[in-house]
């Protein structure tokens, strides 16, 4: 599918190595956006969580994507979308663009960073930069968010299950800590594979669940749907 439309923007996915998938609109959906917040978004991709960011009220998201097919269409999206007023696309790796923005600070990061790290490589070397931590680091991550994000802001990661762990006891060494864990698993019976994690500098009780995503197949759980149903198109009420 080259394109994906949701109920109030598009993107464009012709080019870009990570298409939209269930588990990244769920992620997008889940963020915790407040109303006015700065928002950054690391390994932006096409942009979809920076549109859904600006979709839940952000006041504005600056998106970072390294690869030019992928930022080439970001830009695209950005500026079809409603928000285009509040949506900067950036073509530049983060670790650059963190040491220029010095003086900057964001009330929240978002990142699907690279999962795998010692992991098979992929014949597409977009997909390979895309999916491996050769130039986004779990340590670059964490030091990226201590010099960018403001006191009171939050870290939000989608990431596997099996780097959480290592994850969160890096970000702990550097003042970050887990404050809340969703696990998204496809079915009740099924295992889960990845996990929405939020990070704070202020340490807290973790708040961990579970989110069933669906009931069958192509039937949503009613959790999932209320996160969901202001961005498919399945879930669009007409006649309002």
């Amino acid at each position: 599918m080259t394109t994906f439309n949701f109920q109030q923007f598009s993107v464009r996915q012709k080019q870009s190595a990570m298409k939209v998938c269930t588990d990244s609109i769920l992620f997008g959906a889940m963020a915790p956006v407040n109303g006015g917040d700065r928002v950054l978004d690391v390994g932006a991709g096409t942009g979809v969580l920076s549109l859904m960011a600006a979709q839940l009220g952000a006041a504005h998201v600056t998106a970072v994507e390294l690869t030019d097919e992928a930022y080439q269409e970001c830009r695209i999206n950005f500026g079809a979308s409603p928000w285009a007023d509040r949506l900067t696309s950036v073509h530049q790796d983060i670790q650059s663009f963190a040491l220029k923005a010095a003086g900057q600070s964001y009330d929240l990061i978002i990142s699907n960073p690279p999962f795998f790290d010692n992991h098979f490589k992929s014949d597409d070397p977009l997909r390979h930069i895309a999916r491996h931590t050769d130039r986004l680091s779990y340590a670059d991550l964490i030091g990226i968010a201590d010099r960018l994000i403001a006191p009171e802001g939050l870290l939000y990661l989608l990431m596997p299950l099996h780097a959480v762990a290592k994850f969160a006891a890096a970000a702990a060494a550097s003042g970050f800590y887990l404050v809340r864990q969703t696990d998204y698993r496809a079915y009740t019976h099924s295992e889960a594979k990845v996990a929405a994690l939020t990070f704070s500098r202020t340490a807290a009780v973790l708040v961990k669940d579970n989110l069933i995503v669906y009931e069958s197949a192509g039937v949503y759980t009613q959790v999932s749907e209320q996160y969901l149903s202001a961005f498919l198109l399945r879930f669009l009420r007409t006649g309002k």
